[in-house]
């Protein structure tokens, strides 16, 4: 009989615990909840983790006003530049996940994990929001060079290895990574030299003490219309509009694309109501017209992808230029 009566005082005590635990529970998911639904109750910061007046922050500048418009709230532009864009980067990959502190990067940041052990997942710990837009790029030899056409260039390439001085803007970096991946699937060998940056890259093709590179569209197209470089294709999946007779690589490569984007990411815990609130306003300022006239100049097409569509295109990305690395064998680059 006493054993009965310890019995059932423990089952007491032991619901009273559960249906308290239960009512905290609540209480907590329905304060996330009332959060969620306040916010965003003050400025957002959006880190960019490069300098500031360069492409990336220029097109970021292009997005706040519309954001502000849409979320009811300043966007604030924070810069935190350094390692690759990974400094920056992993500043948002550990921030409070609660929708006020942002990253913008672009596609080569995918490239990391390739070389580098980070101290975050770039995959878990971001929160895609919505890439929202792209660019491209056109490989251009010297005025005088003697490949007229991008066949011909594939050509002599596969039948001269290595006697094609091919210039990047930095090893490791996108424009490195892209030409490693078209010559490896066109079965060609050049010898990729490295430059610190575009300008000396093309200083040096243009006066043909390299034989071919490849340029941002708006940066090549005025060394096209100068006649100081000639174009031999669109690293892109389609022709541009502005030369509508100059091929895209793909046309000769099926599944090469060569595309530079910049999106905007949350921490990876951030909770869905305010990933929500984020995508839909991203993505109605992608399509606001207004903008896509301002991003003419920039050679940007606008996108507004979904966070579900972003986040795809980045494990691919991620896991293509890890196993491009890991096949060809690329060195790090230097620090």
């Amino acid at each position: 009989m006493q054993e009965k009566a310890m019995l059932c005082a423990f089952m007491r005590q032991s619901l009273r615990a559960f249906a308290l635990a239960a009512v905290i529970l609540g209480c907590l998911d329905a304060s996330a909840q009332t959060g969620a639904d306040q916010y965003p109750a003050r400025p957002i910061t959006i880190i960019v983790p490069f300098a500031p007046s360069g492409p990336a922050d220029i097109e970021a500048r292009l997005y706040t006003p519309l954001l502000t418009k849409q979320l009811g709230q300043p966007m604030v532009l924070d810069y935190k530049t350094g390692g690759g864009t990974s400094i920056g980067t992993g500043f948002v990959a550990k921030a409070a996940p609660d929708g006020y502190t942002l990253l913008t990067n672009t596609a080569g940041f995918a490239i990391l994990p390739a070389f580098y052990k980070l101290p975050f997942d770039i995959i878990n710990d971001l929160a895609p929001i919505s890439m929202m837009s792209t660019k491209t790029s056109i490989l251009i030899v010297p005025a005088n060079s003697q490949f007229r056409t991008f066949t011909d260039y594939l050509a002599y390439a596969r039948a001269n290895p290595g006697k094609i001085n091919y210039g990047t803007s930095g090893a490791g970096a996108l424009g490195h990574l892209t030409a490693e991946w078209l010559h490896a699937d066109a079965g060609a060998k050049v010898t990729f030299v490295h430059y610190k940056g575009n300008s000396t890259l093309m200083a040096d093709l243009i006066a043909g003490r390299v034989d071919m590179g490849s340029s941002s569209t708006i940066a090549a197209l005025q060394l096209i219309k100068s006649g100081k470089v000639r174009a031999l294709a669109v690293k892109g999946p389609e022709r541009l509009k502005q030369m509508p007779d100059l091929p895209s690589v793909s046309e000769y490569m099926k599944g090469y694309r060569d595309l530079n984007w910049q999106g905007f990411f949350a921490p990876g815990a951030t909770p869905a109501p305010i990933m929500n609130k984020l995508s839909t306003a991203f993505r109605t300022v992608a399509k606001d017209p207004d903008l896509a006239k301002k991003m003419e100049p920039l050679e940007s097409d606008m996108v507004g992808s979904s966070p579900e569509e972003f986040r795809k295109q980045l494990i691919t990305e991620v896991e293509r230029w890890k196993g491009l690395v890991s096949r060809l064998n690329i060195e790090k680059p230097d620090e």
